[in-house]
């Protein structure tokens, strides 16, 4: 009954809802509220801030759900632990991503799925850095896929991948004096459509801009990858993507992508998980797939021919 409860209160700390929590448990509203109002009794404490509606957890109710998160993810990995020394590993796995890695992890479910057949995989591929990390703290990921800054807390454990540089993306009578490269300084003369700025991806571009004395001004903005590659393909934007997504779209048509230089600078990305022991099986497991896969090697260049067809 305890571990019930603290799913529904977790549910509950999610939704900000009490029919929306209650739906993603599939027990009816009543039996959720009554449920959380057991468990606020055996702790004799408030968990919750009543109104007329939801208004929010109480300190201690924030407290207990932080225990909650930790208590349901021990017990899951515990019965990971034990289905994998009986079975082998099974269950699913959970991996967030930033929108840039999509190729990256391919290479990587690949062989996990392979190595462990009973085992099914969620990619959340559309998240942010700090959301990444927020999540595998609160126990909602497995593993994160996303850019190793230099300050990454000690709370997490990082396996590198590869890294992530730059190309022009441009359609083939873009102007340019040189087809095979370009600088910073030749793309912010160029008529752009960019990622959001609120997205790690386009803040890793606009750092790169400054190193140049150069301070992008996108016509376009968008937080979707095949809006960029949409816009570019009309022939009035160019843009400026990873060149790992090259390896998933490919080089359209028409279209061509050009390496970036001046500065020909690389940002590092790779799988992150949290450094509390016992180690999730799901993590370890998807650990000991990365360090035996060169991801570097199948990203390498660019695929294809980038030049005018």
């Amino acid at each position: 009954m305890l571990f019930r409860q603290l799913e529904y209160l977790v549910a509950l700390s999610r939704e900000h809802h009490f029919a929306r929590a209650a739906q993603s448990c599939y027990v009816s509203q009543p039996a959720l509220s009554e449920a959380i109002r057991k468990l606020e009794d055996e702790l004799d404490v408030p968990l919750i801030r009543r109104g007329r509606k939801y208004e929010g957890l109480t300190p201690e109710g924030e407290r207990i759900v932080m225990w909650a998160q930790r208590i349901l993810a021990d017990r899951d990995a515990l019965k990971n632990e034990v289905s994998a020394l009986r079975t082998g590993l099974s269950g699913r796995m959970r991996i967030g991503a930033v929108p840039t890695a999509s190729g990256a992890v391919s290479l990587l479910t690949g062989p996990f799925c392979t190595a462990h057949p009973l085992v099914t995989v969620e990619v959340m591929a559309d998240l942010r850095s700090e959301e990444i990390l927020r999540q595998l703290q609160n126990f909602e990921l497995d593993a994160g896929i996303t850019y190793l800054h230099k300050d990454l807390s000690k709370n997490f454990r990082a396996v590198p991948l590869y890294e992530e540089r730059y190309v022009l993306l441009t359609t083939t009578v873009d102007g340019l004096t040189d087809p095979t490269t370009a600088t910073w300084t030749d793309a912010s003369r160029l008529p752009l459509c960019l990622l959001t700025g609120s997205m790690q991806g386009r803040q890793v571009l606009d750092e790169l801009f400054a190193e140049a004395g150069l301070r992008p001004s996108p016509r376009v903005e968008t937080d979707s990858v095949a809006a960029l590659f949409a816009h570019v393909r009309t022939g009035q934007w160019a843009s400026i993507v990873p060149h790992t997504w090259l390896h998933v779209f490919g080089v359209p048509h028409g279209m061509r992508a050009v390496p970036l230089t001046e500065p020909a600078r690389t940002v590092p990305v790779g799988l992150v998980v949290t450094t509390r022991e016992p180690v999730s099986v799901m993590a370890r497991a998807l650990t000991e797939i990365a360090r035996h896969t060169d991801v570097a090697a199948d990203l390498e260049g660019l695929p294809g021919d980038t030049g005018p067809r």
